[in-house]
């Protein structure tokens, strides 16, 4: 789910964190909006599909609830470990989706098999990482309470030996927007500062940016990916929550464990030596003892036309030492074949894997992952029996893909999209789902990165049926749009749909929902409390999952092919592959 993710002793997980949220990273756990509006400005689809809500919706979100209820139960169950990936409640997981799909008689959506071989490679720390600044600021700062440090390096030890530390602002290079924080410094061999976030939510710029609205230029992973490209030996986020969208502990929970990444041929020697973040005290003390104020130059980046600087004679030494070793874990794919046109598909996708357990923990050391994601693999099964029960089958291929090892970085659907099982080009769109509302129906629905693409006009359409609005997420400078499987089908060119129940209860109100979001948020994520309890009201997430079926349904037997809107980031990859399936 998007707000990211502790990763324990025991558990595997990316070092990427992708972060509270949410890839996750893992679904959001949308941040409450206190006053719900209707999404405005989305052009309408055209013919709406009834003239009043559904009159048979009581009996088919109940069936779907009980059908939520009975698989959530189990594979939120201890016996299923924390479904981390590559442990045994991670197998055990995959055998039971693979078993559920034929059961039901969906068929293997990958030839004649029900997985995909996702390869990945589990590094763990074996000693304390180090981290020395020396010069004007002689300090050591405390591991996990002031700094947070590893490599995905595949060799051991990694180590940066007294590098000059630069501050290189929100490190971005962004040709198309006419900045480049690297323009001025040669980067190669030093320690760069970053900041997180972008120019557009420091200053709230309409005209910066996407001003408030995080952009993909102000993601970790970009981040990294750019420091890297530069040849920094190491990059530091200053961690901030505001901007960041999620506090220190996620952080601190999410690089202080087992990590793992996808197999890379040149084991990773194309990522920075070490990669890691400290939080704002340290930042304005290193700063400070620079002679520089954290916030004067924390406000001189966000202009346009600003030069990295030297952090004085500060220099950096760090030092990981891991051991490294291979493995793998599988996405589970079933697909219904079209009955016309079965080379084009619509994928549903939802991550099965969450946080796994700690051997010797005492107390209770299960981060079972109810909510985060049981709730959404149960929807992909719900799905398939939707289905299952339609009088003819669609005429384009539905495909239910359930990823593993979104927690560490959305690493199932990115191996799925490098190499994908059904042809990109060919693939309609992508439906994803992630930690579905567990509280009972609501009026609204909650559009991840709203005014993306032409699926929100379906989704319109199909929550007039059940008498709902659709919203924008209250809070796009979090980035949520990165933060979960749908991003990787988004980059790939896929319009891609995230939306989820938000918190305008029709029983209690919205300030009742918002409660029960941010007591969830604050108590149960990403904690071993996110367990299973028969008391949920699903009515609303089977609402949900019943829009999700209008939407893939009216798209399976439809020839059209949704876009992206105009001034997309997406939209010119998307028109590329179209061109291609010409």
């Amino acid at each position: 789910m998007t707000f990211r993710q502790p990763a324990l002793p025991g558990i595997l997980l990316a070092l990427a964190l992708p972060a509270l949220a949410a890839c996750g990273d893992s679904g959001t756990v949308t941040a409450p909006a206190m006053e719900p509006e209707p999404a405005t400005g989305a052009p309408a689809s055209g013919t709406v599909p009834d003239e009043r809500p559904d009159a048979n919706l009581e009996d088919r979100r109940n069936a779907v609830a009980t059908v939520l209820h009975e698989h959530t139960a189990i594979m939120a169950a201890d016996a299923f470990e924390g479904r981390a990936p590559a442990t045994p409640g991670g197998r055990m997981t995959i055998d039971y989706l693979t078993g559920q799909f034929s059961a039901l008689g969906v068929g293997p959506g990958n030839g004649d098999s029900y997985r995909q071989q996702v390869d990945v490679v589990e590094i763990i720390a074996t000693t304390e990482p180090v981290l020395q600044f020396s010069g004007s600021f002689d300090a050591s700062p405390a591991y996990k309470s002031e700094m947070v440090i590893g490599s995905r390096h595949h060799a051991s030890p990694v180590v940066v030996e007294d590098s000059e530390v630069v501050f290189v602002g929100y490190g971005i290079v962004a040709p198309e927007r006419g900045w480049n924080d690297y323009a001025n410094v040669d980067a190669a061999g030093k320690t760069v500062v970053v900041l997180v976030n972008d120019p557009g939510y420091a200053t709230q710029d309409p005209d910066l940016f996407n001003s408030n609205a995080m952009t993909w230029y102000g993601r970790w992973v970009y981040k990294f990916e750019e420091a890297a490209r530069q040849g920094a030996a190491g990059i530091l986020i200053v961690h901030e929550t505001g901007p960041a969208g999620y506090g220190w502990d996620v952080v601190d929970n999410s690089w202080s464990g087992p990590q793992i990444t996808l197999a890379a041929e040149n084991d990773n020697a194309h990522l920075a030596d070490i990669e890691g973040w400290i939080t704002r005290e340290t930042a304005e003390a290193l700063f400070a003892a620079a002679g520089m104020d954290y916030e004067g130059m924390k406000a001189a980046a966000a202009e346009p036309g600003f030069s990295a600087v030297p952090l004085g004679n500060i220099r950096a030494s760090m030092s990981v030492e891991t051991s490294v070793r291979g493995s793998s874990s599988h996405n589970v794919i079933a697909a219904i074949p079209g009955s016309a046109r079965p080379d084009e598909t619509i994928i549903y996708t939802a991550h099965w894997d969450h946080l796994g357990m700690v051997e010797g923990m005492e107390g209770d050391n299960i981060w079972n992952g109810a909510v985060d994601n049981a709730t959404g693999t149960a929807a992909l099964l719900a799905l398939a029996e939707l289905y299952l029960n339609e009088p003819a089958p669609p005429e384009r291929s539905v495909v239910f893909l359930a990823v593993t090892a979104e927690e560490s970085g959305l690493l199932g659907s990115q191996w799925y999209t490098e190499n994908p099982v059904y042809p990109i080009a060919t693939t309609v769109a992508n439906i994803n789902m992630d930690a579905l509302n567990p509280w009972g129906r609501v009026r609204d629905i909650v559009v991840i990165g709203y005014g993306s693409s032409e699926l929100e006009d379906y989704l319109t359409d199909a929550a007039f049926s059940q008498d709902r609005i659709i919203v924008p997420e209250p809070t796009p400078e979090r980035g949520f749009y990165y933060r979960s499987d749908h991003f990787n089908f988004a980059r790939a060119g896929v319009p891609s749909l995230y939306a989820e129940g938000g918190t305008d209860s029709r029983e209690h109100g919205n300030e009742w929902g918002v409660e029960q979001s941010e007591d969830y948020v604050a108590n149960r994520y990403h904690a071993p409390g996110d367990e299973y309890d028969p008391e949920w009201d699903l009515t609303g997430a089977a609402e949900d999952v019943l829009l999700y079926f209008e939407i893939g349904k009216r798209l399976a037997n439809d020839s059209v092919w949704p876009q992206w809107y105009e001034g997309n980031e997406f939209k010119e990859t998307r028109d590329a592959s179209a061109a291609a399936r010409e």
